[in-house]
């Protein structure tokens, strides 16, 4: 099918809507300055949120992630976006009848024995169906919802207006690389063709595993817009969590830590999306792992900055956290710049620093990181700022979104032995080698 095309008209509604969303908010921020009152930043964040939640859309996705990535947003700011939700109003039939009729031809309906009218689920980007294949396996549909790629656009373009926002107040992060990081991966989960390529990544990845399960894609039901695979079935976790023993909370968390570590440690890839819904339990409590829009591929030479880091921090040489973060991306970091990296850094490596039993975060505060950002962004502010690479912004997200996971799950685990167990032995080039050869087999 032809590629659908960005519609000018659709993204001048969009930068409207958004527009009108954001206007009040930038113009009161604004008034607040020149009249040199202290803003209310509670009561702004408060009603940011209500602005980017009545929007839905992709606008939505950039904000969750603003959430997760420490001193991208003021605290108050933070805790107001981490609340959005990505589920959105499902279409109704008659839109899914047609958007079906675009992708696989008028005669769609005869390519499946049985096609569900309702959605079982619906997020930003769009909406998964179940159906039956002729051959009977069981089949999840997710089907783009109309028009994304002018929405995406438009707001891609106004993600710098709520931006502004944000910096009317004190700004100790630079975030134009993690604004243009945002927007490549999300024009990427635009494409399912690409990400059908990244699930059969994923596939190969955990080939060996018991503990993870991938979907198959179904080439002959997909297309740029439309994406058919295999239907795994399983629990979501929030009906785990609550009631299950340790023995199976730890189960869980630990097979959460292989789908998505084994793959960045062995093939420098990590999925970048560790949202509940992305992924389900099975009843041996093995992980299902869903989504694949949000896949990141790392330079081999950052996977071994972030074990060179973990090692420098383990035994106190700060020459190899320099280089470490020079790896990362970190241009030229200062001796204070990497003390003050370093703090944040001790926060994510914490668990993996102790050969012991225990609770990912030791504080039980319920504001995972939080005070840690709140000491790094004052450190920051003192010698000047700093800007944050690229590839800082994907991978800081899982390591945030998991351990939120670890938290709900309350699991207690030996995460450094866990740890080791991927590392121990690492070889750069081994590496290299391996994930040249994975990416090429699945034509990345």
């Amino acid at each position: 099918m032809p590629k659908q095309k960005s519609s000018l008209r659709k993204r001048v509604t969009r930068y409207a809507k958004v527009s009108t969303s954001m206007a009040g908010l930038g113009a009161r921020a604004a008034g607040q300055k020149l009249l040199g009152l202290n803003p209310d930043r509670q009561k702004q964040a408060e009603r940011l949120r209500a602005a980017l939640g009545g929007l839905k859309g992709p606008l939505m996705k950039v904000a969750q992630i603003l959430a997760t990535i420490p001193d991208a947003v003021p605290k108050e700011y933070a805790a107001e976006l981490a609340q959005l939700q990505s589920d959105a109003p499902p279409m109704g039939w008659p839109f899914v009848r047609r958007r079906m009729a675009a992708e696989l031809g008028p005669d769609w309906e005869k390519k499946f024995r049985v096609f569900e009218h309702e959605a079982v689920a619906a997020a930003s980007l769009g909406q998964v169906h179940r159906a039956t294949a002729h051959d009977g396996r069981a089949l999840a549909c997710k089907l783009q919802y109309p028009d994304m790629e002018s929405t995406v656009e438009a707001d891609l373009k106004q993600l710098k207006l709520v931006m502004a926002v944000f910096e009317r107040y004190d700004r100790a992060v630079s975030t134009q690389k993690v604004q243009q990081e945002i927007a490549d991966r999300l024009r990427e989960e635009l494409d399912y063709t690409r990400e059908a390529k990244h699930m059969r990544l994923y596939g190969l990845m955990h080939q060996n595993s018991a503990a993870v399960h991938v979907p198959e894609p179904v080439a002959e039901l997909s297309t740029e817009r439309l994406l058919t695979m295999t239907w795994l079935d399983g629990e979501r976790l929030a009906k785990l969590a609550d009631g299950a023993s340790l023995k199976t909370r730890n189960a869980i968390a630990v097979n959460m830590f292989h789908a998505w570590y084994t793959p960045f440690y062995a093939y420098g890839v990590i999925h970048g999306d560790p949202h509940l819904g992305n992924y389900s339990v099975r009843r041996d409590h093995s992980i299902n792992l869903l989504d694949y829009g949000c896949v990141r591929v790392f330079r081999p030479e950052l996977v071994q900055g972030v074990i060179t880091l973990y090692q420098a921090l383990r035994d106190g040489r700060e020459d190899e956290a320099v280089e470490a973060y020079r790896a990362w991306g970190f241009t030229n970091p200062s001796k204070k710049l990497v003390e003050t990296l370093n703090i944040w850094a001790k926060f994510i490596y914490a668990p993996l620093l102790e050969d012991k039993t225990r609770p990912i975060d030791e504080t039980n505060t319920g504001l995972y990181g939080r005070e840690t950002a709140n000491k790094v962004h004052a450190e920051l502010r003192k010698i000047g700022g700093v800007t944050v690479p690229r590839e800082f912004v994907f991978m800081d997200r899982a390591a945030i979104g998991l351990g939120s996971v670890f938290l709900r799950l309350n699991a207690e685990i030996n995460w450094y032995r866990m740890f080791h167990d991927l590392i121990d032995g690492f070889d750069v080039k081994k590496l290299e080698q391996r994930q040249s050869k994975a990416l090429k087999s699945c034509g990345l």
